[in-house]
């Protein structure tokens, strides 16, 4: 499997192509392929076919995949897009931009961090359970049953007194 210099999160300039100089996000990368999706880049019509008689056939303008070769990523610190050299960090191999010799993996990490610190807080929120007010007993089939016999023979009899 080939490993690619772009990563998912990265922000990237396309240096090739119909779409030379959009700049984008990473939404996906696939290193099988060599390819990666940018948001707005190469926006291509998906023919989507209706599968019920609810749904409506349609056309879908959507991102497609570009070879990773045609896109360079953006250092957050200098802001120019820029090669990639890789330089082994206490112990790890971590992607460093040629211009500034700023660490590109940082920001992504720092992002996966957070994003692990509110999914631990919403775990806590969701164990925690509220409390919750105390219901009046509720009357079982048979109390319900009773109480409408009850009924219905006074009922009765009020209206045999009349007659």
């Amino acid at each position: 499997m080939a490993n690619l210099h772009v990563k998912k999160g990265d922000t990237v300039v396309v240096i090739a192509g119909k779409d030379k100089g959009k700049t984008g996000k990473v939404l996906s990368a696939m290193p099988s392929e060599n390819a990666v999706v940018v948001e707005k880049v190469n926006i291509i019509n998906k023919h989507k076919k209706s599968r019920n008689a609810q749904e409506k056939s349609s056309i879908v303008k959507m991102e497609g995949k570009i070879d990773a070769s045609n896109v360079q990523v953006i250092c957050s610190t200098c802001k120019k897009a820029t090669r990639i050299s890789y330089k082994e960090v206490d112990g790890k191999k971590v992607r460093v931009c040629k211009h500034c010799g700023a660490s590109l993996d940082v920001a992504v990490k720092i992002k996966k961090e957070a994003k692990k610190a509110d999914k631990k807080v919403v775990e806590a929120t969701k164990t925690e359970k509220p409390a919750t007010k105390k219901a009046a007993p509720k009357k079982t089939a048979a109390a319900t049953k009773t109480a409408k016999t009850t009924t219905t023979k006074t009922a009765v009899r009020k209206t045999a007194e009349k007659v």
